[in-house]
């Protein structure tokens, strides 16, 4: 007979693996597309353009444009064969599906870049919402205080991203640039996934 237990741990543990793997994956691929990028600036540059900036005459600068979307097509694929492991250990519809669509989102904004205008832009929103999410949503099967954390950093997200669609060039975070404000979006997330990734590794080992 098949211990119940023992798979959960299994599935926790790889699934713990693979957002670890995620967050640093996605900011160390960030850094060398940016690095490589001449001209680059972390506060006038948003984070898509290091695969293609907008249409028309979008510029897609190499090898940073392959080194970031291959960043986010693999991250994006991590995610989503997380969010199938974690579904196996908790059953959580809520931490499942936001962390589906997250998957989805940065699979989409590694495979279509910038230069797809409308497409790209509707991905990379799915992203950051999703992601933001999720961080709220994993609270459900975490114990505080990483459950306190996760809500704190996935607020950040959804509040700076709110405040920027609504509030534009008025917004408290538009100080730091569109670059820098994107960043304040995209990296608690990405802070998330890399403290939950080992939070399910080194809980499955209890």
């Amino acid at each position: 007979m098949v211990d119940k237990s023992q798979t959960n741990m299994q599935y926790r543990n790889i699934a713990g693996a693979l957002l670890f793997i995620t967050g640093v994956l996605a900011f160390l691929g960030i850094i060398t597309a940016e690095t490589l990028y001449p001209g680059y600036s972390t506060s006038q540059n948003m984070i898509s353009d290091l695969g293609a900036t907008e249409p028309p005459n979008s510029i897609i600068m190499q090898p940073s444009s392959t080194i970031f979307g291959a960043t986010m097509a693999v991250s994006g694929i991590l995610i989503i064969a997380a969010a199938y492991c974690i579904h196996r250990v908790f059953g959580n519809r809520a931490v499942t599906c936001s962390l589906g669509l997250f998957g989805t989102g940065v699979l989409g904004v590694g495979t279509f870049n910038g230069s797809y205008g409308d497409i790209h832009g509707i991905f990379a929103l799915l992203a950051f919402v999703a992601g933001g999410v999720s961080a709220i949503a994993s609270s459900r099967v975490e114990r505080a205080p990483l459950s306190y954390f996760s809500v704190a950093l996935g607020g950040i997200a959804l509040l700076d991203l709110f405040l920027y669609y609504f509030m534009g060039e008025t917004s408290p975070f538009a100080a730091l640039g569109l670059g820098g404000l994107e960043r304040w979006i995209a990296y608690p997330i990405l802070l998330w996934v890399t403290g939950f990734g080992g939070y399910l590794m080194g809980d499955s080992q209890s």
